[in-house]
């Protein structure tokens, strides 16, 4: 059961990072009237995809400790890798990124930054999509 809950907490957190990177936030630039609206949106929307990959990272880090033997200091998945790092690069992005962004601050330079930690991020939450669904189907087997 808790396997299933793991994966089922790293799929979301991956298909909310493809939908927002992928889908919403290009779509907000295509249809709402000005950059400066759809940037404002924008960065909303990556806050609280910020609290979803905080949140899913927890129950990931919960679910994969509590499927260790007692004996265990520290979970020994190897999604442990990917999780630790894609929770950090949110919460950088979040709280030392998207504040230059927002006052414009070398624009450039941190707005590509950030993408390519999302990127980073998104790659961090496809690793462990891979590794959880390996330990699954090893599991069934």
């Amino acid at each position: 059961m808790r396997q299933r809950l793991a994966f089922l907490a790293a799929a979301l957190w991956w298909g909310s990072l493809t939908a927002l990177g992928a889908w919403i936030v290009p779509l907000l630039f295509t249809y709402l009237p000005t950059p400066a609206l759809a940037g404002g949106m924008a960065a909303k929307l990556f806050t609280s995809q910020t609290w979803v990959t905080l949140v899913c990272g927890l129950c990931l880090l919960l679910f994969l400790r509590l499927n260790q033997p007692r004996a265990l200091v520290v979970p020994r998945s190897p999604a442990i890798i990917l999780i630790v790092p894609g929770m950090l690069l949110a919460l950088l992005v979040e709280f030392a990124v998207a504040p230059r962004i927002v006052l414009r601050e070398n624009l450039r330079l941190w707005h590509s930054l950030g993408s390519g930690m999302f990127l980073l991020q998104w790659l961090c939450a496809t690793g462990t999509v891979w590794v959880l669904s390996g330990q699954r189907a090893r599991a069934q087997v």
